[in-house]
Order: C-alpha cells, then structure tokens, then sequence
C-alpha cells in the first residue's frame, strides 16, 4: 500500500473571529493539512510581513492591500472566501463642538485616516463621491502610516500628519475636519457619524451593491495553488465549515464562491483605480487562479 503522506502544515495569518473559531480550535478539521496561526492581534499588523516578507503561506488579507499587492506582482493569488465584511458607513466622525458638517462639505477640507491605501478609507471615498458628490482629489487626506505595499506611493492629495500626532486627538483639536476610524472606537467622545443613520445607509447600500462591503479575504501563495489543488480545496471546506458553526449570519456578510463577490468585488476595483491605489481596473476572475476560481 502507498504510504500516506503527513499533514503539510501552513504558516496562517487568521484571527479568531466567530466564523474563524472553528477552525483554529480544532473543532474543524482536515488530515491533509494543519495550520501554524500566527499570534498577532489584530491581524493587520501582519500585513505588511504578508506582502512585503511573504512571511505565510496563507492568510486573510485587506482587499485593496491584495489589489495592490497583485500589481506589484506578490505571489498570492485569491481565495474567494470572505472573512471579515462590514458596513463601512458609520467609520467617519467630525466634531460637532467645532461646527456642523455635512458628507458633501468636505472640499477643501482635511480628513485623517490610518492610511491612504487603508480598505475601510477606499471604501468611505467611493461612498462619498458616489452619493454625496465629494470629489477626493479636493481633500487633503492625513494619513499616519505607510502603505502596507512598500512599492505604492501616496498621490499628491495626500499628507503624512506630524511625528507623534494623533487621529482621535487632531479630530477632538480641530487639526482635521473629518475622521476615518478602522477598527478604533471614538465612543465616549463628542464626535458624531458625519453620515447620519449610517446603519441604515449601509443597508440600503449594501442592498444596491451586492452585499456588505468586503475588508478581508483569504490568500494563498500561488506555489501552493499551483502544486496542490486538493490543499486549496480543503482549505475552502474548512473555512465554509467554520462560518457554519459560528454563531447566526448577518446576511450578505460571509460570502463564498466568486458569484457570491463578484459585485462587491467589481467595486472595490473601480474605487482603487478611480482612487489612484491600483493601476488598472483589473476584472474580477483574474485576481483568482484556475483552482480558487472553482471554488464554491
């Protein structure tokens, strides 16, 4: 009898979500392959190591950071498996004790975000410019970190915020007018949604755009697509697996199989290129090779 081959074992970059669960603890799992989870929280610090140290073999990524990633060439390829999805409208804060502000009031104005190439920013300037007629270029965007692809470069609309400053802190002094908050929380704070009823703007947004806006997603290296499709498809089983034991799904959110993206996928490209983050407007089935675009 052949003799069995041994679990290959994967560096991963993957955070312990509800639909991620599942898989890190064991619960699900797979006698063709094992994951090595890299301690990092939150898994965007890992980025960079992703991109520019090709650090693991696999791992959930920003989407516009594989866009630019895929142009400049970094050899991952794209799962279509979505692992974190939100609505982005409620990420940008004014301060109100410094004036009103409306989403259409921001010529001439300085808006701060974490970075230029952050997903959840790209996504709150196409909401702007789509709905509230803003026109990015006519913002001075402060940014207060590199890009996590080293080979991108601001565009000139953008400006690095002083050595030591920051987001909150230059919102709450009135050294920005508008803020995009990532994963930061400016509750307790008088600063108020410069989108009001965001919660239901997103809705109807997400309704329009065929679902929750997309923020990360799997890769892999392509080596490994390439040698080993049956890891790659087992991979997808085992995440699909995960998310179905987790608790309750926001509909729209966890989607898997290119159909299930490919609208929200289709407007991240155009908001990246229009945006100045991504060269061209790639399609949709190229970020996938011939293994991940099968899955479903």
């Amino acid at each position: 009898m052949p003799e069995t081959q041994p679990p290959l074992t994967l560096q991963t970059l993957l955070a312990a979500y509800p639909n991620t669960s599942a898989m890190r603890d064991g619960t699900v799992r797979s006698p063709l392959v094992n994951f090595a989870f890299a301690d990092v929280k939150p898994a965007n610090r890992a980025f960079k190591a992703l991109v520019r140290e090709q650090k693991f073999d696999l791992g959930e990524l920003a989407i516009v950071t594989f866009l630019q990633a895929k142009a400049f060439g970094k050899p991952y390829v794209l799962m279509p498996a979505v692992i974190v999805a939100r609505g982005q409208h409620h990420t940008i804060f004014y301060n109100p004790e410094r004036g009103h502000l409306n989403p259409g009031d921001l010529h001439g104005r300085k808006v701060g975000v974490r970075s230029y190439t952050q997903t959840t920013g790209t996504w709150v300037r196409g909401f702007l410019g789509e709905d509230y007629g803003v026109d990015f270029r006519r913002v001075q965007w402060i940014t207060f970190e590199d890009p996590h692809v080293a080979e991108f470069s601001d565009p000139p609309w953008v400006r690095r915020a002083p050595e030591g400053k920051q987001l909150l802190q230059m919102a709450l002094d009135g050294e920005i007018d508008a803020a995009i908050f990532g994963s930061e929380n400016p509750e307790g704070t008088p600063l108020k949604l410069l989108i009001p009823q965001s919660a239901e703007v997103a809705a109807r947004w997400a309704e329009n755009h065929g679902g929750i806006p997309v923020n990360h997603m799997m890769v892999i290296k392509q080596s490994l697509a390439q040698s080993r499709p049956d890891i790659v498809r087992e991979i997808h089983r085992m995440l699909k697996e995960s998310a179905a034991a987790g608790p309750a799904k926001i509909p729209g959110a966890l989607r898997f199989g290119v159909e299930a993206v490919r609208k929200s996928l289709e407007t991240i490209i155009q908001y990246s290129e229009e945006q100045g983050l991504i060269p061209r407007r790639f399609s949709v089935d190229e970020l996938f090779n011939d293994v991940t675009r099968s899955l479903e």
